[in-house]
């Protein structure tokens, strides 16, 4: 009786332990977090570099390893061995991979930019040298390895690494007035770059960016902190339809010390620079305010003449990347969507089109590089379907493609810096990361690195499977995914909750493995919801017209193809059609919020987080992009806002919003607050403190935002 007592007591433990609920708790305590390669720095040769930190000692390496064989072939710097630095967080090398750039103590800015101590550690003598002893921003070293340059409080610097004399080369920066060499936000925001100045490849020019931003209206925030009074968060912040920063392009000359003011036309936006093969030849990208007529100039540093060498024009507005790349000769390669699908270019010096290299109806959706020996090019694109990702070699003539990773889902490759190698990151739905090592013809070499422990763990836990598929509406077929509850039966209605995000060109349905918010689905799939995602009109990765048709008209063709996939999902024998409910995050906010407005027949509930909530209050760069100047267009802005149409909330709405949000400002919501107050409608409402635009800082903020989210599902969708 014991024996069959104890068998009966391991096999109701095993029961239990394999119908494990996924909590709230584990999703943001690291439970499901897989196992990531350090991304690597490709050396020259068939090397790479990873930064490596032992927690035990707290110290840091950069550590080289060969591409060939996977195994670590020496340790460049230890900190153990530094008596300046016990750690440091960041590292950069030189062109010759002599001297390295280590950074500490770094203190974010905005979302792409910082402040830190930097020193430059040479290899051989392994002797540290201290660039400035105040925090700066952006050190880069010089081609021939002697010079550094850098920004400090608005203007740039050179530091010569031999006699340790520091030039400075602008003078007039000033906080919220003029900077020199380092972006203004919106510039960081929506181009994602940050360092505005760039050496030339013979070390005698440095060419950099001015922003005067002195008539760009300013925006402020309180930040409540933990004193007594608060304090102010003060910076320029164009809206849409207001005055941008002035933005000039200039070069400072080594030799002569001079700096010249370049002619480059005329422009509203410099979105890139970047010297050719040639080191008297800068590349400049300029943009009009529509961001739809782009010029590529080659400007003479010796004479500071300048010239178009590529004019593009579009209909709606040209997207800005880093795919061009120069050849030995100065030819270029271009990535291009005037055939209506984002393709690869090959371009003469001159800017004369040698030929198209890729051609079809699917994307490029990353360019990797080329291979001139060989001259072959390598890409990734959905030529796989839309929601995959495959890595492919193509000739430059566009001819002998070749797919180099055959697995279906999402393959991004890390190539060498010759090209000789790629590890490839692959997952899908139902695989959590793998590695592998792969030569440039695609065959796999290694595995580096696997999941299968999370894919072991997962086992214990009540998942659904993710299920693609197409929705059709009468506005056209679309991309899309459901979970339903492990314990499906399709004879009972489940009550449906839409997850979406359809900004302009992004992705929320591809064959990829979990992120946090996953995990969240699951936890709702489990309390009996059936979760479903939408990629509407103005999502990407199928061609121009599909994500251009928004063009002017952010919020109108979107929120209509989530309503009319409601309906649809409505009509499923399994969906309760009367409980159907919606959520996003910033742009898909903005999407709720209208859905639960103008849908107010089909959607029960929204939950909105940090929303933009009129067009109005945001960045010029963003939104003009898409729905041109408040001046030109009122009724594209007014007439999807949802701040026009509280009045029509019959359903419960969540609006969420942290106060410190310096992207979609915390006003957005609090215009919401008052419309709906106006419009005498209930609503529930948080506010976190201080908190960004990703509400993730301090002590259990996601638990409990998510908390609060799934207790307002609870309590609003779902028969009770």
């Amino acid at each position: 009786m014991k024996n069959i007592l104890i068998l009966f007591i391991a096999i109701t433990s095993l029961a239990t332990a394999q119908n494990k609920e996924i909590t709230i708790d584990e999703i943001w305590n690291g439970t499901f977090r897989t196992e990531r390669m350090n991304s690597l720095n490709s050396m020259n040769g068939n090397f790479y570099s990873l930064q490596n930190f032992d927690r035990a000692t707290r110290s840091s390496t950069v550590d080289k390893y060969s591409y060939a064989t996977l195994e670590k072939v020496e340790t460049i710097v230890d900190s153990k061995n530094l008596k300046e630095l016990k750690y440091f967080e960041s590292y950069s090398f030189n062109n010759n991979e002599t001297k390295l750039i280590l950074g500490v103590d770094s203190e974010p800015i905005y979302r792409h930019s910082s402040l830190g101590i930097f020193y430059v550690y040479d290899i051989a003598s392994k002797e540290l040298q201290l660039i400035d002893s105040e925090k700066i921003q952006e050190p880069t070293f010089s081609p021939d390895s002697k010079k550094v340059a850098y920004a400090k409080n608005n203007n740039l610097f050179i530091k010569n690494l031999e006699t340790n004399k520091v030039t400075q080369v602008t003078f007039d920066g000033l906080k919220n007035s003029i900077i020199n060499g380092i972006c203004d936000w919106v510039y960081e925001e929506e181009f994602a770059f940050v360092k505005a100045f760039e050496w030339s490849n013979d070390s005698n020019n440095i060419a950099f960016l001015r922003f005067n931003e002195t008539d760009v209206p300013t925006f402020s925030m309180d930040i409540v902190g933990a004193e007594l009074y608060p304090t102010q968060q003060v910076f320029k912040y164009p809206k849409a339809g207001e005055k941008n920063s002035e933005v000039t392009l200039h070069l400072f000359n080594l030799n002569s010390a001079k700096t010249t003011k370049i002619n480059v036309g005329n422009y509203e936006y410099i979105p890139r620079i970047e010297w050719t093969n040639d080191a008297n030849t800068l590349c400049v990208t300029t943009l009009n305010r529509h961001q739809n007529n782009l010029n590529l100039y080659f400007v003479n540093a010796t004479d500071f003449s300048s010239k178009v060498v590529l004019n593009e024009t579009d209909k709606a507005y040209i997207d800005i990347n880093d795919n061009l790349t120069f050849l030995k000769d100065n030819s270029f390669i271009w990535t291009s969507e005037k055939d209506g699908y984002n393709h690869i270019y090959y371009y003469s010096k001159e800017g004369k089109l040698i030929n198209q290299v890729t051609k079809g109806a699917w994307e490029v959706t990353n360019f990797y590089g080329i291979d001139e020996d060989s001259k072959t090019v390598f890409y990734q694109s959905v030529e796989d379907c839309s929601i995959n990702r495959t890595v492919y070699s193509i000739q430059l003539n566009g001819k002998d493609k070749k797919k180099l990773t055959n697995t279906s889902g999402t393959n991004d490759a890390a190539f060498s810096k010759n090209l000789a190698y790629f590890i490839n990151t692959f997952s899908n739905a139902t695989t959590p990361p793998i590695y592998t090592l792969h030569n440039a013809k695609g065959e796999q070499l290694k595995e580096v690195l696997n999941n299968n422990e999370l894919l072991k763990q997962l086992t214990a836990y009540n998942i659904s499977k993710k299920e693609f598929f197409t929705i059709k509406t009468v506005n056209g077929d679309f991309n899309a995914w459901m979970l339903k509850p492990l314990n499906f039966d399709a004879s009972i209605k489940y009550p449906l909750f839409m997850t979406q995000y359809s900004g302009p060109g992004s992705q929320s349905v591809s064959n990829s493995w979990n992120s946090a918010n996953d995990y969240w689905f699951q936890h709702l799939a489990q309390k009996g919801y059936v979760i479903v995602c939408v990629d509407g009109r103005g999502t990407g990765f199928k061609g121009a017209d599909f994500k251009k048709v928004t063009y002017k008209e952010l919020g109108k063709y979107e929120v209509q193809d989530q309503i009319d996939a409601a309906k649809e999902l409505g009509k499923l024998s399994y969906i309760n059609k009367n409980e159907i409910g919606i959520w996003g995050w910033s742009y898909g906010g903005f999407m709720s919020s209208n859905c639960l407005l103008k849908g107010n027949n089909v959607f029960k509930m929204a939950i909105a987080v940090a929303p933009v909530t009129s067009w109005r209050f945001y960045d010029s760069v963003y939104t003009e992009r898409y729905m041109q100047t408040p001046q030109e267009n009122p009724s594209g802005y007014d007439e999807n806002s949802p701040l026009n149409f509280a009045n029509l909330l019959t359903g419960s709405y969540l609006l969420v919003h942290g106060s410190g949000d310096d992207n979609v400002h915390v006003q957005n919501s609090m215009r919401m607050t008052n419309a709906l107050i106006e419009a005498n409608k209930p609503f529930e409402q948080a506010i976190y403190p201080d908190r960004t635009h990703g509400i993730y800082r301090g002590k259990n903020t996601r638990v409990h935002l998510f908390n609060k989210m799934t207790k307002f599902i609870e309590t609003n969708l779902g028969e009770k």
